[in-house]
């Protein structure tokens, strides 16, 4: 039965004595009342909530609306897990874990698709209510192309997926500039698609780690402050979520997925650089084969051409888009087969209507939400809904036949263009490049790089490159013809394929031919990738492998990225070692102790914010979680490490005001120290653990009925207080939040005795506690 609106809130899951409990100081008023005003906070805006809930479906670990993507079942006890997408994770993984990070690493190399459309184009779809025009409509439908896509590795077996995907993005975007409204083309006339690819302000491009710690501090505050039920959280949605310490936190999920969103484009990696091009035009223009030569010319060697450093001579798919309602289907068709016999068979006719949909429509179908946007764009949407004044939700709709249409052109650009495509550059540069560099020959040349010209040794020449180099020092890039440019693209490719093996040695011989010509951030970057490639392999590893290799790998990347580098790339090395620990974790109880190593670093090398340090502290207890030990005694287990780093994410979460998340890991420390069973709970060991666990619990629920805004309604008429209900002070105005700390001074970090007095006797930090008590082997 489902309880009133208007009923109490349910109590906490542990029992606390209220009367005996110190909270702050009184007043007059709630904080709900103070809050109510920010627009942060704005609870009666559903088109906000609208949001917030589609991310939150988008990064949790459960199917939802829009583009959310289910993530795979708990792993079975075998060698695979995962073998949905014929790539599974290795086995020896306790039963809870998932490989919802692994599948998510995969999906986020994806390769990038560029939209340039004419003008006509643009107002067809503006007509229809997307104001991005043509680069909003087909975006979210990229993300996930519908049915299996086969793919052929490099020794010509196939494997077919389900979750494959493509990015779309606009020209602006990948020049990194961003689109000024009313804009003047080369030609003279306004140029609407660079209008439409992207807003003033922000781009749609990633790599700011301080935008992606405030964007998951406001999914916080959501959860906070917007939360119904005292005990769960707005991101599971009123669903039970499995307990146990292995489970990820859903702002971890989000924080992660947003670190993967909109990759930059750079000079030492081709990610983010185009393996093809849509080109679209409209069957309103009169003059098609014209516009579309003229927009080839304008992207190729005009004023939309890319850096001198990516190379331009990609595939382009060529769309004439019919106007299902005011065109003539013949003419269309005479002008899509003109377009064929110029441009050849990558060609496609995309019927649209061109009457904007309403919701009420009969076959309405609602835009499915970016499920990659970035972390600037999805703060950019938010701030636009909180200071609009309709409350409607703003994203359009479209018929149910174009979205038909939509995802038909969508599978044949990317199964029989793109893929195909992909598949030859793979082939043609594995036999022309890199199977020259792996011969004598090319072993030679390594060998000549080392070695300067007639005998020079190689520590003369250890401070500047070779004079064989393809290396521009001076402006930091290899020209695309280059072979390393080559090798480096053709590694991406397989990577992107998922054929991890052969991206593996490819990364390999690139390491060295960087680092002889002390080009360090495409060293570093082909470090990071085979470290990656390797772990995402299905082979099993032995501890020797990691060491020497793995690590080493790892290690190197994350010190070229920050300390080789005169700028140095702290995004990039985050990127390192989050994927690198994650992908660890997934490698078993052998791994856990360099998965929380690499975590480690994290915290230490300072590459996060106040919200990324609560959340790598959780993924620190998480990682030795899952290392159960061997025998009716677990020995080599990590269960009392792991609980001492959940206390120290509670309070972690505790000092930014994060009650619900403070409370989550408290739980989970408990369920690690073994003290919550069938019989009820079943007090600690130690008399000083006892306290400070209970101290700390007191503390989050105080703060917890502070976020809930308790206050005084029901106070008597006299001005006496009914006993029992007490007003809260605002945590903000009662707890010292401190700036992030070292990891060192994290760990001695005061218990919470900052303003609040402790119940019990005096009771000890964390860090006097830990060699006694929390932490133990």
């Amino acid at each position: 039965m489902t309880p009133p609106q208007d009923a109490a809130p349910k109590p906490p899951k542990y029992s606390v004595d209220l009367e005996s409990m110190n909270l702050p100081r009184k007043r007059a008023s709630s904080p709900a009342s103070s809050i109510s005003s920010l627009p942060s906070f704005r609870t009666s805006n559903p088109s906000l909530h609208k949001l917030f809930e589609s991310t939150a479906s988008a990064s949790g670990s459960r199917p939802g609306s829009g583009s959310a993507t289910p993530t795979a079942s708990v792993a079975p006890a075998s060698i695979f897990s995962g073998l949905r997408n014929g790539a599974g994770t290795p086995g020896s993984l306790p039963p809870g874990v998932s490989d919802e990070h692994r599948t998510l690493i995969q999906r986020a190399f994806a390769p990038h698709v560029v939209v340039l459309a004419d003008v006509e184009t643009e107002e067809l779809i503006r007509g229809k209510g997307f104001e991005g025009g043509l680069l909003q409509l087909l975006r979210p439908f990229g993300e996930s192309v519908p049915g299996k896509v086969t793919i052929r590795d490099s020794v010509g077996a196939s494997k077919s997926y389900e979750d494959f995907g493509v990015r779309f993005v606009g020209v602006n975007e990948s020049l990194g500039l961003p689109s000024m409204p009313g804009r003047e083309a080369s030609n003279g006339k306004r140029d609407s698609s660079r209008v439409s690819s992207s807003s003033i302000r922000p781009r749609r491009v990633g790599g700011d780690v301080s935008q992606i710690e405030e964007l998951v501090d406001r999914h916080l505050q959501y959860s906070e402050f917007n939360t119904q039920d005292m005990v769960s959280d707005y991101m599971n949605q009123g669903e039970p979520q499995l307990q146990g310490s292995a489970t990820s936190s859903p702002f971890y999920s989000l924080y992660l997925r947003r670190l993967l969103s909109g990759l930059p484009l750079v000079p030492h990696e081709t990610f983010a650089h185009p393996v093809a091009g849509v080109i679209a035009i409209s069957s309103r223009n009169t003059n098609p084969i014209e516009e579309l030569r003229r927009l080839y010319s304008r992207q190729h060697d005009g004023d939309l051409r890319f850096p001198q450093w990516v190379e331009n001579d990609f595939l382009r798919y060529y769309v004439l888009i019919h106007d299902e309602e005011t065109g003539d289907i013949a003419k269309s068709n005479q002008t899509f087969d003109s377009m064929k016999r110029h441009f050849g068979l990558h060609c496609h006719l995309l019927r649209l209507k061109s009457q904007q949909c309403i919701p009420s429509d009969d076959d309405s179908v609602r835009l499915p939400t970016c499920e990659w946007m970035s972390a600037s764009e999805e703060l950019a949407e938010i701030q636009k809904r909180e200071l609009a004044d309709e409350i409607t939700d703003p994203t359009p709709y479209l018929p149910d036949s174009d979205t038909t249409a939509i995802r038909t052109f969508i599978r044949e650009l990317v199964a029989q263009s793109i893929i195909p495509n992909m598949e030859r550059a793979v082939s043609t540069w594995n036999e022309q490049v890199l199977a020259r560099r792996r011969g004598l020959s090319g072993r030679f040349m390594s060998l000549s790089k080392r070695w300067t010209s007639f005998g020079s040794s190689r520590s003369s020449s250890s401070s500047i490159p070779s004079a064989n180099s393809n290396y521009d020092s001076l402006q930091g890039f290899y020209r695309p013809d280059a072979p390393e440019a080559l090798m480096r693209k053709l590694a991406d490719y397989c990577f992107m394929l998922r054929d991890y093996k052969l991206g593996l040695s490819t990364y390999d011989i690139l390491r060295t031919d960087f680092q002889n010509d002390k080009a360090w951030r495409h060293y570093a970057g082909a470090a990071e990738m085979a470290a990656i490639s390797a772990l995402l392999t299905t082979g099993p590893q032995s501890s020797k492998t990691r060491t020497e290799n793995i690590d080493s790998w790892i290690e190197a990347a994350s010190y070229s990225y920050t300390d080789r580098q005169r700028s140095a790339a702290p995004y990039y090395a985050l990127r390192t070692l989050a994927l690198g620990l994650e992908l660890l974790r997934l490698r078993g109880s052998s791994a856990a102790d360099d998965a929380a190593r690499w975590a480690s670093r994290i915290l230490e090398t300072g590459l996060v914010g106040a919200v990324g340090t609560s959340l790598f502290t959780e993924r620190i207890s998480a990682c030795h979680a899952v290392r159960n030990g061997i025998g009716a005694l677990k020995l080599g287990s990590r269960r009392r490490k792991a609980a001492f780093w959940a206390v120290l994410a509670a309070e972690s979460w505790w000092r930014m005001g994060k009650a619900l998340q403070a409370e989550k890991c408290i739980d989970n420390a408990l369920r690690l120290y073994g003290t919550q069973n069938d019989a009820g709970p079943v007090q600690l060991p130690y008399r000083d653990m006892q306290a400070f666990i209970d101290n700390m619990r007191q503390q989050i629920l105080g703060l917890r009925l502070a976020n809930r805004g308790l206050r005084d309604d029901e106070d008597s008429e006299d001005g006496d207080p009914i006993p029992g209900h007490t007003v809260v002070e605002e945590a903000t105005e009662s707890l010292d939040i401190l700036p992030r700390a070292h990891r060192k001074s994290l760990i001695g970090a005061v218990a919470p005795a900052l303003a609040l007095e402790p119940l019990s006797p005096r009771v000890e930090t964390a860090a006097e506690l830990k060699d006694d008590h929390f932490e133990g082997v």
